[in-house]
């Protein structure tokens, strides 16, 4: 038996979920360096700490945080409208349900939200075995700002170790597909370390990489994992 660990935002999909909520937060006024109050557009401040931590120039913890602060008074309706947007990329769907047919345990470790993941999917008409995700929490109606669950401070190699060792699965026979620092983790601790299109501090830690879910099928064929 194998198991497959998937990254979300980037990877099984291109949707950025923290974006996609930030722009139902719209533009916001906030105070400026010279003292003077400003209109800002929160999907560019969620766009910027999004990239500074794949590009491993910030923890992603502390750009976790900051993005959830960003969105401290949104209204549950429109998160959940942020969140309906979310899809997977083309042939994603598909591959997924080739490796659950094919018995491999299939699985998605993010950093981003439960709910986007979940939604992205019910679309589809897949399901994995496990979705390790976090949630943002929610008060009177609105998020509060925070950000919680076990991907924050956790790690993914610890993530995809549990997993396998759930399922009696030797770490050797896992594959791990990802594209940003948070993923190095379990690149490197996994079996088979799949970049799908990764950053430039990822690349070295990948032992193949792909661009396109029909060349990622490619490769998990290769490794005789689709039957």
């Amino acid at each position: 038996m194998s198991l497959v660990a998937f990254d979300f935002d980037g990877t099984l999909s291109d949707s950025e979920m923290t974006v996609l909520l930030g722009e139902q937060m719209g533009t916001v006024e906030r105070s400026a360096a010279n003292g003077r109050a400003e209109r800002v557009n929160v999907a560019d401040e969620m766009a910027d700490v999004t990239e500074r931590a794949m590009n491993d120039e910030i923890s992603y913890a502390e750009s976790l945080r900051d993005r959830a602060a960003l969105l401290e008074g949104l209204a549950v309706e429109d998160a959940d409208a942020a969140f309906d947007e979310v899809e997977l990329r083309p042939d994603a769907g598909t591959l997924i349900r080739e490796l659950n047919d094919a018995g491999v345990t299939t699985a998605v470790l993010t950093g981003g939200f439960e709910r986007g993941v979940e939604r992205a999917l019910e679309k589809a008409g897949v399901s994995v075995d496990a979705i390790v995700a976090n949630r943002l929490p929610v008060e009177n109606g609105h998020l509060t700002g925070e950000v919680e669950g076990p991907l924050i401070e956790g790690t993914k190699d610890d993530a995809l170790e549990r997993l396998a060792g759930e399922r009696e699965i030797p770490i050797g026979d896992t594959v791990a597909v990802g594209d940003g620092a948070n993923d190095l983790p379990m690149l490197e601790v996994a079996g088979l370390a799949v970049g799908f299109a990764p950053k430039s501090s990822v690349r070295p830690a990948c032992d193949v990489v792909v661009a396109t879910m029909e060349r990622l099928g490619d490769v998990l064929d290769e490794e005789g994992l689709l039957g």
